[in-house]
């Protein structure tokens, strides 16, 4: 039989509190929000001071269906109201017992009144586990977004709450609104997800929206990224390298707007040519390596290895997106560039106090053991607002153009191509896909290159087909004139080249083996092929509708050719 009672809790004296007698009783006496307060004094183990506290609400104490004692806190001021949770909660173990409820359903039950938000909400221990999975920030911070959003426009309080339908409606009413398919899908993965952890961890029986249907990115497809050309990549290049230093060489106003004539000091011009330098490898780099942008901003120059047999970046598993941890060869021209590179970053670093612990010298191509590095160091300075820079660098190459809006006064740049497909940064790892497909390189290593799980994805998503030279793959295809002699007369002739291609004795059956189908007659002579001189029959001469008599010949050779006999040209007969 169960109970309810109040706890008692001990805890230090409060900061102020000072101890007075009251009817042969110490009690503790302090402020709090203004208002005195008193609690009785008790030892504690390490003999200090302590107070004694009775807690508000009362706790149930209950034997479950499993045997198990359980606490459990009924949140009621009121001793008949914690008894009739206490009732529930025996009527629950009851029906465990009784096998009419599982202990599933009994610990799913447990949840069901708890609500999402909250220091003890759900969403929070979510984000916990997620956070234990070593799952970046941003994608926490994005999942809890979108729960957020799905459970205040959904009105879900509590898991009781999840309805199947009421998300549909709302990816519905989305939809209407005009949110893309892959925004929608989006929010449907973080709920489904949640709901899966929610089962997991016997919140939830079964997930209420693993059947909602997700919608069809292809058919609604608002970002279709290209390719950039080998004549496009060598112009945003040099562009990249020369706009910093030609930019604050222009002149902004006055008579002489628009010309490079500006002069700057010594230190500010190489700072701004270092700057370019930076930039223009930064492309070069997700170019040929197919380096997202989030895993080249963790590169530091510790993950590099330039002076061995094959030049590789090892990229450390929390860096990568899909946390597994991979080593990239590289070219040895852009090994070069980079090694060129560290040895600029320790030429500039060579005056700055590095701490002690933080000089590893690295041993690499060009770099200096004078000029130390420190392990650390980042490889290159990758700017949040790269995607800015990348446009305005496009449009000084000529690859995109730009305008100002009359009604806003802002510029918009147009970089999307006839089809409607546009540009980005991450179009440069496009680019690296498409290239690799280009130089004949085989899918299945175009997809180790790319580190993807598919190779759909490498060849349908990644893979340009504007760029790939077709035209020149259709050069490989037959020629098939239409003037020349018809079939029947080439058979007349004798000229058929299918007459005159070495495929049957290539293809004849040994002896010894039993053929499945004839189209030249043969013999066999102790144990030799030779050509029967009879006429040649050619199987194209039947009637395909006709099957009977070809297969009646045919069993008849196989037979003949069973009990060693010769098979005769009869056998063939047109």
């Amino acid at each position: 039989m169960g109970t309810v009672y109040r706890k008692s809790v001990t805890r230090p004296l409060p900061s102020g509190a000072e101890i007075i007698s009251r009817a042969g009783a110490r009690l503790a006496r302090w402020k709090l929000n203004g208002k005195v307060r008193t609690a009785p004094v008790t030892i504690g183990r390490n003999g200090s001071d302590r107070i004694h506290e009775i807690a508000a609400t009362y706790t149930a104490k209950y034997r479950d269906g499993e045997g198990v004692v359980r606490e459990v806190a009924t949140g009621c001021r009121d001793q008949d109201a914690a008894r009739r949770v206490l009732a529930r909660l025996e009527r629950r173990s009851e029906l465990v017992k009784a096998g009419v409820m599982t202990a599933a359903e009994n610990a799913v039950a447990d949840h069901q009144n708890t609500r999402f938000t909250g220091d003890r909400g759900h969403f929070v221990a979510y984000l916990d586990h997620l956070q234990a999975k070593g799952t970046s920030k941003m994608h926490r911070d994005n999942v809890r977004r979108q729960l957020d959003r799905l459970a205040n426009e959904c009105n879900f309080a509590k898991l009781a709450d999840l309805d199947r339908e009421a998300v549909e409606r709302w990816l519905s009413a989305q939809a209407a609104t005009g949110m893309g398919a892959r925004t929608r899908n989006t929010y449907l993965s973080a709920g489904v997800a949640f709901c899966n952890w929610c089962t997991e961890t016997h919140r939830l029986v079964a997930n209420p929206l693993v059947r909602v249907g997700r919608a069809d990115k292809r058919a609604d497809c608002r970002r279709k990224r290209r390719s950039l050309t080998e004549a496009e990549l060598v112009k945003l290049l040099d562009t990249a390298r020369r706009r910093p230093l030609l930019e604050a060489e222009t002149v902004r106003r006055g008579k002489h707007k628009g010309e490079t004539i500006a002069k700057l000091r010594g230190d500010v011009r190489a700072r701004l040519e270092r700057l370019g330098t930076e930039r223009a490898l930064t492309y070069k780099v997700m170019v040929l390596t197919g380096l997202r942008r989030g895993e080249l901003a963790s590169l530091t120059v510790s993950q590099l290895d330039l002076d061995g047999p094959t030049p590789c970046i090892t990229l450390a598993a929390a860096d990568e997106k899909n946390r597994q941890g991979s080593t990239l060869p590289i070219r040895r021209d852009l090994a070069e560039d980079l090694a060129r590179w560290i040895k600029d970053l320790s030429q500039s670093n060579a005056g700055d106090p590095w701490p002690f612990e933080r000089n590893i010298c690295l041993t690499m191509t060009g770099v200096p053991d004078s000029s130390p590095v420190p392990a650390d160091t980042p490889l290159f300075t990758v700017p949040t607002g790269l995607i800015r820079i990348f446009d305005r660098d496009l449009v000084a190459a000529g690859i995109a153009r730009s305008w100002k809006d009359p009604v806003t006064g802002r510029t918009v740049i147009d970089k999307r191509d006839d089809r409607g497909r546009t540009l980005d940064v991450h179009s440069l790892r496009h680019s690296f896909g498409t290239l690799l497909s280009k130089g004949g390189v085989a899918p299945r290593t175009a997809q180790a290159a790319m580190r993807h799980g598919s190779i759909g994805l490498t060849m349908n998503v990644y893979t340009d087909p504007k760029l790939l030279d077709v035209h020149a793959a259709l050069d490989a295809l037959p020629a098939l004139p239409l003037s020349g002699p018809s079939p029947q007369k080439q058979l007349a002739t004798g000229t058929d080249d299918r007459l005159e291609r070495p495929v049957a004795p290539a293809v004849a059956p040994k002896a010894g083996e039993r053929s499945k189908s004839w189209s030249t007659a043969v013999k066999m002579t102790d144990n030799r092929q030779e050509r029967d001189e009879s006429p040649r029959a050619d199987a194209s001469s039947y009637s395909v509708k006709q099957n009977n008599p070809l297969t009646i010949a045919v069993n008849g050779l196989q037979e003949e050719r069973a009990n060693g006999l010769e098979p005769s040209t009869s056998s063939l007969g047109s």
